[in-house]
């Protein structure tokens, strides 16, 4: 007897990176043998029935929440689903919308998921954006999302913006830049984000994506209450 393909839906608001997603996490299936439909979505339905949701995201801030904006009954159908438990990742920019608000050019809201602000990186040595591989570092058992991942794995990043003023208990994964540990993985409930692209990070995006595509959100681990 077969099981049911797992709904997937990559939430589209006009965004970019959206096929990318979409390839990625049939291919993350495919190798725990999972299986799943992908679909490229912005409507209200299918969200709803969706048993995982992924808002990738690139560019500015307050253009991706426009994005969402624009869209009718689009941000009450991610709350409702996220609200009734549905799995949710958050990638690049579609992490930072997670947050309470962006700083670029003008203050824009986000989701209010989390504690914080995205603001402007200000290194004293590098140029923005930080563009290319970086060591992912965390506490071992941090959360489900990081399973099979080891401290030093390198994931890819493309951002001159970043979580800033965040509660540290969100935050299960940094990376260095110029001195400066940036939040590289958040978390809060049923809601992760990366602000690396994990559909670019080669084997370790590939095994975040597969830990969250068999995610148990209820699942206990220390620090947090999924």
């Amino acid at each position: 007897m077969s099981h049911p393909s797992l709904k997937i839906v990559v939430i589209d608001y006009n965004g970019g990176n959206l096929a990318s997603a979409q390839r990625a996490a049939l291919y993350a299936a495919q190798q725990i043998n999972l299986s799943v439909d992908v679909e490229i979505s912005n409507h209200p339905d299918t969200i709803l029935n969706a048993d995982r949701i992924i808002l990738p995201g690139q560019g500015a801030f307050a253009d991706c929440m426009n994005g969402l904006k624009n869209i009718p009954h689009l941000l009450t159908a991610i709350e409702q689903s996220t609200d009734q438990g549905t799995p949710f990742l958050g990638i690049c920019v579609g992490m930072q919308l997670m947050a309470q608000r962006g700083l670029e050019h003008h203050i824009t809201e986000g989701l209010g998921w989390v504690k914080g602000e995205i603001a402007q990186m200000k290194p004293k040595n590098l140029p923005l954006p930080q563009m290319g591989w970086n060591e992912l570092q965390f506490k071992p058992n941090q959360h489900p999302i990081l399973e099979g991942i080891d401290p030093g794995n390198h994931a890819y990043f493309v951002h001159s913006y970043a979580l800033t003023n965040a509660d540290s208990q969100t935050i299960i994964a940094t990376t260095d830049y110029d001195g400066v540990a940036i939040p590289a993985i958040i978390a809060q409930g049923n809601k992760v984000g990366t602000q690396f692209h994990v559909e670019k990070s080669q084997e370790v995006g590939l095994r975040i994506l597969a830990n969250f595509l068999t995610w148990k959100t209820n699942s206990a681990y220390p620090n947090h209450s999924y």
